[in-house]
Order: structure tokens, then C-alpha cells, then sequence
């Protein structure tokens, strides 16, 4: 009987609301994540591919392409263009954002990113 009651007091999110607290939670955890701040940090000033980031950072490369895959689908980082390495057409990835802050204001967190200043700026 309790439970229905707290239920009903809380006031229901809407779906843009609990959409937005999604991605914005997403994001949050995905940067107090070690690795996916290292990948970040990595090609915040320079594009690399998957193999540069693993050899760069001494993990390992399946790690290496599950986080940059979470970190395009948050657009957090990009595919800023393709190049040939032993035949093959890889991906050169760099981040979209240069920096980011989390604050904390009437009881809940805000997330600020920023964009990266050398974003698209060494394009051939």
C-alpha cells in the first residue's frame, strides 16, 4: 500500500524529459569512464586510427573500437576521415569536444561540453 502511494506522489518524467536525462547520463558515465577518457584525450588534438590509439595508449584494440564505437554514438567523437594503412581503408577518428564540465546546481547535474578548437582544423 505504501509503494502505490510514493508512486503516486512522484511526479511522472515525460518522455522528452526522460530522453534528455537519458543521453545526458549517458554521456556523464561514458566520461568518468578511464578508458573512454584516454581515447578522448588521445585525438582531441590529432585524428587516429584504431591501431594508433591501442599501440599509443597500450590497450588493447578490441577495447579501443568498443569505445570509440560508444563515443560516435554519444557524437562525441567523429570519423574525420579515411586513409589506406596495408591496403585497407581505416578510419581516423578525432574528438568533438575539447572540453567538458559537470556542475553540480539545485539538486541536479549539468553537463556542458565543448567543442574541440582543432576540430577539422589538420583536413588535407
Amino acid at each position: 500500500m505504501k509503494k502505490s502511494m510514493i508512486r503516486e506522489a512522484l511526479p511522472k518524467p515525460n518522455v522528452l524529459q526522460l530522453s534528455q536525462y537519458n543521453i545526458t547520463q549517458k554521456i556523464m558515465d561514458s566520461l568518468i569512464n578511464t578508458c573512454h577518457r584516454a581515447v578522448l584525450f588521445s585525438i582531441i588534438d590529432n585524428a587516429k586510427h584504431a591501431n594508433e590509439i591501442a599501440d599509443e595508449l597500450n590497450i588493447s584494440l578490441s577495447a579501443v573500437y568498443k569505445t570509440l564505437n560508444q563515443l560516435e554514438n554519444l557524437t562525441l567523437v567523429q570519423v574525420e576521415k579515411f586513409t589506406f594503412l596495408d591496403g585497407k581503408k581505416i578510419k581516423l577518428y578525432k574528438s568533438r569536444i575539447g572540453r567538458a564540465e559537470i556542475k553540480l546546481e539545485n539538486n541536479d547535474a549539468i553537463l556542458h561540453l565543448f567543442p574541440n578548437e582543432n576540430y577539422r582544423k589538420d583536413e588535407d
